[in-house]
């Protein structure tokens, strides 16, 4: 079930039924005052999320994100040039050959949420095109990056050498 106000209902815990209903003439039904408690998941504009890539499209990707998909446009990848490989259930960059196949593992921003009554199942956009998003491995290797794996061995760079004035020495 899902509901503009409360998200994607998981699922009912600790029902408490009462035991005074009431009866209306024509239905066959009893109707009682409940209680419970309810797992729910709300999909927030900005919330950073992890999912699994489950279909390929000529326009993009399906992620899982908990309990329903989220679109994932080609636009919304990477700055990169791709080409989409349905068939095959892979997107690959151009220039950096990064790839994302069926069961790719992802980190992802959520851009657009739309939990209307119109929308049958819910539409969620998300996006890649953010420093630490993507596919985990992409992740792992900016974050290599920025602790100094790539090749800066952690160190600072040194500062710059002060520049010369043109026009030499006067005193």
């Amino acid at each position: 079930m899902i509901s503009p106000e409360v998200g994607y209902v998981i699922m009912i815990t600790d029902a408490d039924t009462s035991s005074v209903g009431k009866l209306v003439a024509g239905d066959g039904a009893t109707y009682h005052k409940v209680t419970f408690k309810a797992l729910t998941f709300y999909p927030k504009l900005q919330e950073v999320v992890e999912g699994e890539v489950v279909e390929i499209t000529d326009f993009g990707a399906f992620v899982r994100i908990g309990p329903t998909d989220a679109l994932l446009h080609l636009s919304q990848i990477t700055d990169d040039y791709l080409k989409s490989d349905v068939k095959q259930g892979v997107i690959v960059a151009n220039q950096t050959a990064r790839s994302l196949k069926i069961g790719s593992k992802l980190r992802a921003r959520i851009t657009a949420v739309s939990l209307g009554k119109g929308a049958g199942m819910g539409k969620i956009g998300i996006t890649c095109r953010q420093p630490f998003l993507g596919a985990v491995e992409w992740v792992a290797e900016e974050v290599k990056k920025v602790k100094g794996g790539g090749g800066g061995g952690g160190k600072p760079a040194p500062a710059a050498a002060p520049k010369e004035k043109k026009g030499g020495d006067k005193k």
